[in-house]
């Protein structure tokens, strides 16, 4: 799939992403124009896995997207902090809350949907 393709696949996802967190009281996401590059990435990288991997589980997913935050320098904190590099997501996603693995299921569902 072309690079243009996967980076509006990405934008949709943020943007889902965004409506998710609002519709359960969390304002913290920005627009896709206004996020910060490192998630800007983070949603690209999401969607290329998902697009090499289509069978992969949610769990699978997660598993990506924390290494990639660990190779990056973050960790397990309690909220979430780019400057300090913590984030409340780097556990096992058996350990995830459920709102978070629903969220991870729109991703990829999106992704499926758009591909």
């Amino acid at each position: 799939m072309d690079t243009a393709k996967v980076i509006i696949i990405a934008m949709v996802c943020h943007a889902a992403n965004k409506a998710w967190c609002e519709a359960h009281e969390d304002y913290s996401q920005s627009p896709w124009e206004e996020a910060p590059l490192w998630q800007r990435e983070s949603a690209v990288k999401g969607v290329e896995f998902r697009l090499a991997n289509p069978e992969a589980p949610q769990s699978a997913q997660h598993e990506a997207w924390m290494a990639d935050k660990v190779k990056d320098g973050w960790v397990y904190g309690e909220v979430k902090d780019a400057e300090a590099k913590t984030h409340p997501c780097i556990v096992a996603y058996e350990d995830l809350p459920e709102l978070h693995k629903k969220k991870d299921a729109l991703f990829q569902a999106i992704v499926d949907s758009l591909k």
